[in-house]
């Protein structure tokens, strides 16, 4: 074939260092839509991004050539700097070290969309640890429940 073409999308989570809540509910629009930011600049789309005080959610078009750790790095990265330069919070904020990344096939997108725009009514019946584990059983993921708090 002469072109590429590709079809890769991807849920990735990733909460606020040792899961504080931090993500105040009035400066985290401004969050999403930064991450957004983000995604156009380095050549992804964001479908949804969400989320709650710890955690966030983000559903992204990657191109053939992007690796998941790039992603994940560069949107905690640019986030976490724009945070402390701009919310003016009173500590220093920073992002968990890990995350999460899922794919999630074309025939989903409709269903993630929903669920990370349903995040605050789904934390209250589901904590992100329970959440976060639950990704990984559902994706066949072997973890050391040891390693993935600390």
């Amino acid at each position: 074939m002469a072109e590429t073409y590709a079809s890769l999308y991807v849920h990735l989570v990733f909460s606020t260092k040792d899961r504080q809540p931090t993500l105040q509910a009035g400066s985290r629009e401004r969050i999403w839509r930064y991450l957004g930011g983000i995604a156009r600049k380095e050549e992804m789309k964001a479908v949804e991004i969400g989320g709650t005080s710890d955690h966030i959610h983000a559903l992204l078009s990657l191109a053939p050539t992007m690796a998941p750790a790039t992603v994940a790095q560069t949107l905690k990265g640019s986030s976490s700097k724009w945070i402390n330069e701009s919310l003016g919070l009173p500590c220093r904020f920073e992002w968990q070290e890990g995350y999460g990344a899922f794919n999630v096939s074309w025939s989903q997108i409709d269903k993630i969309i929903a669920y990370i725009r349903r995040q605050e009514q789904h934390h209250r019946r589901k904590s992100f640890q329970e959440e976060y584990l639950g990704f990984l059983k559902k994706h066949k993921i072997q973890y050391d429940e040891r390693y993935i708090w600390s």
